[in-house]
């Protein structure tokens, strides 16, 4: 072989290698990349999975903590004006019943039917 053609192939030789080393290293950090890249993303879907879990979590508890105190108070409110009215208009409509129960009932002749009268009278006056 002449030398010059024994030069240029000892020089093409050293650069295909380094070629290859390259390509190889390239495609070797591609395909790393790509496995960091999915390991990541699972890891975030993995994550996001979780957070959404808790946050269900948390709201259900919210609510049942709502609900709960709500129960809670509403035992405990102070009654108002209009309650007040409601229980009187009950108590006299209960009163009118007594009174017409009583009316229907036998006259007694002893001296506790005649407390039970003037008590029927005093609550049919308030009505």
């Amino acid at each position: 072989m002449p030398a010059e053609l024994t030069s240029s192939v000892r020089v093409a030789k050293p650069a295909d290698n380094l070629r290859d080393a390259v390509e190889r290293t390239v495609e070797a950090t591609l395909g790393s990349a790509e496995k960091s890249r999915s390991a990541a993303q699972g890891a975030l879907d993995d994550l996001v999975d979780s957070v959404d879990e808790f946050r269900r979590g948390a709201e259900e508890r919210l609510a049942r903590g709502r609900r709960s105190m709500a129960e809670a108070l509403e035992g405990r409110r102070p009654v108002t004006h209009d309650d007040l009215k409601e229980i009187q208009a009950e108590l006299r409509a209960i009163g009118r019943r007594l009174d017409r129960i009583e009316e229907r009932l036998p006259k007694r002749r002893s001296a506790s039917s005649s407390k039970r009268t003037s008590s029927s009278s005093k609550r049919s006056s308030k009505s």
